[in-house]
């Protein structure tokens, strides 16, 4: 069995159309994913409150109700952007060796999450200031 996460862009400060067709797109991930799949919903535009057309409390209900992750983020201010991936990874189940024919003396690879700005970056997304 696989495990998937991924995360839905909500950019509240556009219509709530795009409220809507993040509510659609979840619906169709619950339906064809997998059903460990974990969806995190991302508010972004954080840093520009006072162009929200979603409300904050809406969009946390409705991730709530639909047992998502939710964060509010900013790709401008890079707030809360590793956490959503962090937040993604954390609760994704993990893949144990299922034991026979060919898993001896495989050694289990993956991220260290615990790991800071791995490649020496900034720690800010998409190059920004």
């Amino acid at each position: 069995m696989t495990s998937q996460g991924g995360v839905l862009q909500l950019d509240p400060k556009f219509s709530p159309d795009t409220f809507v067709r993040a509510k659609n797109w979840v619906k169709e991930l619950q339906r064809q994913a997998s059903p460990n799949i974990v969806i995190a919903l991302a508010g972004n535009k954080a840093d520009i409150p006072n162009k929200r057309a979603v409300e904050l409390q809406e969009a946390q209900g409705y991730a709530d109700d639909n047992s998502l992750l939710f964060m509010e983020t900013s790709a401008k201010t890079a707030m809360n952007v590793n956490e959503i991936f962090m937040a993604i990874a954390k609760k994704l189940p993990k893949n144990e060796p299922q034991g026979g024919a060919g898993q001896a003396g495989r050694t289990r690879t993956g991220v260290d999450l615990e790991q800071t700005n791995p490649q020496g970056g900034s720690g800010r997304c998409c190059g920004g200031n």
